[in-house]
């Protein structure tokens, strides 16, 4: 992001740019920033966008090489085309001649590195992985914009506001409108304040599930597990939740025993370094063969329920029971 940042303070342009990652507030922000850059306001003699499936690669093509009309660059947007994955090979060919003159930006939710898409762009450079920030450099963001709404967070509902929200920056962006709303004029922004408004998110009601089944708190697990089928939660869901969470705790528990850092984990398993904090002190909780043994179950009855042999919120009821029973 840095790059991208260098390039439009000093003007100076590279053909290709992809942002690609899970953190969609961000690659908005930045793909605007580049846009601001590089396209003057109503120009769409020399700015072309093309997004999703079925784009006509040859079109694309015709653009990049017609000259601009009374502008320095003619640029081409991109995005979520599924080219991250898999490159159409005359375009990937045609990537490696771009014109002096065109720009092409693309915006995907993933890249694989062995593509010709990501090759062309780490070749210029600019080959740019937007994930969720970490906790310091959120606390920085959501900081400016409560100073901003001349507010201020006190560090347990902080604590509590990253857990609830952290999914994305767009809902954290969301959920602090509100709450900004929700105190009118006091200053401070409160725990309670934060239970009050912001609204769990299934994750998050998973993991305080995870959590109640290490306590051996079969009550409060049942009450969660309640909880979300109340709100429409299909029992399949949540099982498939707790299989995720479960395959996450397993890869973290293999990473840290092997003596990576934090910040090492979280690349490799792809979640923000205050989660992945989170979870290794879940892991403590289970023991290797437990949290294999529960993946070996939850494979099992899943199977049952597809063939008919068992009802899926018994499949769910029979996981709660084994593990968070005494």
């Amino acid at each position: 992001m840095r790059r991208v940042d260098e390039d439009i303070a000093s003007g100076q342009f590279q053909n290709i740019y992809l942002l690609y990652g899970q953190e969609d507030y961000l690659k908005l922000q930045y793909k605007n920033k580049l846009l601001k850059a590089l396209v003057n306001e109503g120009d769409e003699m020399n700015f072309s966008k093309y997004e999703d499936a079925g784009i006509n690669v040859n079109q694309v093509i015709d653009q990049a090489e017609t000259m601009p009309f009374f502008a320095e660059h003619r640029v081409i947007l991109i995005e979520n085309s599924g080219f991250g994955k898999k490159m159409p090979e005359e375009l990937g060919e045609y990537l490696s001649s771009i014109p002096d003159f065109t720009i092409f930006i693309f915006v995907e939710p993933s890249a694989d590195k062995r593509g010709k898409l990501y090759k062309a762009a780490k070749a210029a450079g600019r080959d740019i992985e937007i994930n969720m920030p970490n906790e310091s450099d959120l606390a920085k963001w959501v900081g400016g914009m409560l100073k901003e709404a001349g507010k201020q967070m006190k560090r347990e509902a902080w604590s509590q506001f990253l857990i609830m929200t952290h999914d994305s920056m767009d809902n954290m962006a969301r959920e602090l409108d509100k709450l900004v709303t929700y105190v009118g004029d006091r200053s401070q922004i409160t725990l309670e304040d934060v239970n009050a408004i912001c609204i769990a998110r299934v994750e998050t009601k998973i993991f305080d599930m995870i959590n109640a089944i290490s306590a051996k708190d079969l009550r409060k697990t049942l009450d969660l597990y309640q909880d979300m089928l109340s709100a429409k939660e299909p029992p399949m869901r949540i099982l498939y939740m707790i299989v995720r969470q479960f395959r996450q705790m397993k890869a973290i528990k293999e990473l840290a025993g092997f003596g990576e850092s934090v910040g090492s984990i979280a690349k490799k398993v792809g979640s923000p370094d205050f989660a992945v904090k989170r979870t290794m002190q879940l892991t403590k909780n289970f023991t290797s063969k437990e949290i294999s043994q529960l993946l070996c179950d939850a494979a099992d009855f899943e199977e049952q329920v597809k063939t008919g042999k068992l009802d899926e919120n018994l499949s769910v009821e029979l996981i709660i029971m084994k593990y968070a029973g005494n």
